[in-house]
This record gives structure tokens, sequence and C-alpha cells, in this order.
């Protein structure tokens, strides 16, 4: 229950993070840069009176519906959850704000500052395994058909869009737009990779017993132990390997350096991990005990 909380949580900063980017940086300058939000822009300049998040309610209510009916519920709860706040709170800032004027006139800067803080909240969405619909939902259904790559559909889908947002508002504003989806996607692929981070840890020390009881009993991560040999000493060695998140490393570096300042430490960086403690909880098994960073 309380993971599902922290997820609930993170999910809704996030969505509102991406309301941020998308309301106070995108929206001023008409910058449609694909999906139903870009859709919604377009039809909220031709009927101004119908706010741009009653468009993004009622398109993305529709696109769940179809995908229920087509996909069946491989669709989840989370992302349609994750929708309403987003159509919720974009409308409720254009009802306080009806006369927002943006932070600056210069629409790269916007842009900039727009698509860096619209990806971090959907990073921070994606990452939880959600997404805030629209043409995802779209690519899926084309997939299921056609058999074609979701990326590939989704970029075609959101070129469609910014083509109806360059008619809409001009070639101007349709060539940042095309600009956008390409910063879009790059900063959202180095945001999730940044959050999903590991530290893989090398440590070779005399004192490795010690060690790996603190990895295990004050981080509660696992380990794995090695037997090796060094190639100048010829002396028998034991390395300890674990993943641990960068808190996690900061805090065994610092137990390494007060017991054993002479200890080799190699450190790398992972971009994912599969398995216990990382992509599911640990099994809680008296018979056989797996801690998560290693085996037991």
């Amino acid at each position: 229950m309380n993971k599902m909380i922290k997820k609930i949580m993170i999910l809704t900063l996030g969505t509102l993070i991406l309301t941020f980017g998308f309301f106070f940086f995108i929206m001023p300058f008409n910058l449609t840069i694909g999906g139903i939000s870009g859709i919604a822009m377009s039809l909220n300049a031709f009927v101004p009176q119908i706010p741009t998040g009653i468009f993004v309610m009622i398109m993305d209510t529709i696109l769940y519906i179809i995908a229920f009916i087509i996909l069946g519920k491989s669709f989840g709860v989370l992302s349609i959850y994750c929708s309403f706040i987003f159509a919720s709170s974009t409308t409720l800032l254009e009802i306080l704000l009806p006369n927002f004027k943006p932070l600056t006139d210069d629409i790269l800067i916007n842009l900039i500052f727009g698509i860096i803080i619209s990806a971090a909240g959907m990073a921070l969405v994606i990452n939880q395994g959600a997404s805030t619909g629209g043409t995802d939902i779209i690519a899926m259904i084309i997939r299921k058909y056609f058999s074609i790559d979701v990326g590939k559909c989704m970029l075609v889908a959101d070129f469609f869009v910014v083509l109806l947002g360059m008619y809409t508002f001009g070639t101007k504003s349709g060539m940042y737009a095309m600009l956008g989806i390409c910063i879009n996607s790059i900063v959202i692929d180095k945001a999730i990779a940044g959050l999903n981070t590991r530290v893989n840890m090398m440590i070779t020390s005399d004192k490795y017993k010690e060690i790996n009881v603190y990895i295990i009993d004050q981080i509660s991560r696992g380990s794995t132990i090695y037997k090796a040999v060094g190639g100048f000493s010829d002396n028998e060695k034991f390395v300890i390997n674990t993943i641990v998140s960068r808190g996690e490393y900061i805090k065994i570096k610092n137990y390494v350096k007060s017991i054993d300042p002479k200890a080799f430490v190699c450190i790398s960086y992972v971009s994912e991990v599969l398995g216990e403690g990382f992509t599911y909880d640990p099994v809680d098994n008296p018979e056989l005990e797996i801690l998560p960073g290693g085996m037991s």
C-alpha cells in the first residue's frame, strides 16, 4: 500500500511538472510539439471558448475507450489517472490565468525550458510504468494491426500534429515545434537513464568480511564474493561485487575508507538493472535468501 501511495505521488508530481512546462512555456507560443496536447492547441485556436485542457480530456477519453475495446485492459488505470491530472490541471491554469503572457519574448528560450521541464515530468511518469495518454495509444493500436514499431508510429503521429500546428499557427511556429520534438525525445531518454542509473562496485580488501556484513546488514543489498589472485604480488585476494544506488554507494565508500584506507575500489555506472530489489521486491523465502544487488 505504501509503495502504491509513493507511486501515485510520483506520478502526480511528474504530471504537474509536465503541465507547468507545457502551460508556462509551450502554450504561449503555440508550439505544437506533437501529442494530443498539440492537437488540442490547434483546436483551441479555432474554438477559443473551449479551454485546451477540455479538448485534451475529450480526446483522451475517446482514445481510452477505443483502446479498451481494441487492446483490452493492457492500458492501465495509472495512465488514465495521469491523463486526467494533466487535462484538469491545464484547464484550471487556463481558468485562473486566462491572459497569461510568456515570461520572455524569446521563443527559443521558451522552447528549450518548456521541453526540459516537460520532459523531466514525462520521465518521472514513464519511469513508473505509466503515460499521459495521447499518441502512444494511437501507436499501440496501429502496431496491433500493422506490426509497426511504437516509436516510429509516435514519430509519424507527432509529425502530422506539427503539420496541423504549422497550418494553424504558421511556418515559424511549426519549424520550432519540429525542433522541439527532436530535443524532447533526447531529453526524455537522458532523464530516464539518469533515474535508473545504478553503481556497480568492485571492492578488493583484506577486510572483505566486515565490508560484506555492512553491505548486507546496513545497506540491505546483496553481494557476490569472488576469489582472485594479484597479478603483481601473486597473493590471494577476495573481491566483493555489489550493485547499489548512488546514495548507497557514498555510504559504502565512506565505510570502506574508514576501516581499510588501502582497499582497492572500482566503480562503473549501470544504466539498467533487472532482478530482485530493482524490478521486483525481495522474496520472503527462509530456505533461499537472496538479497538485492548480488548473489548471497
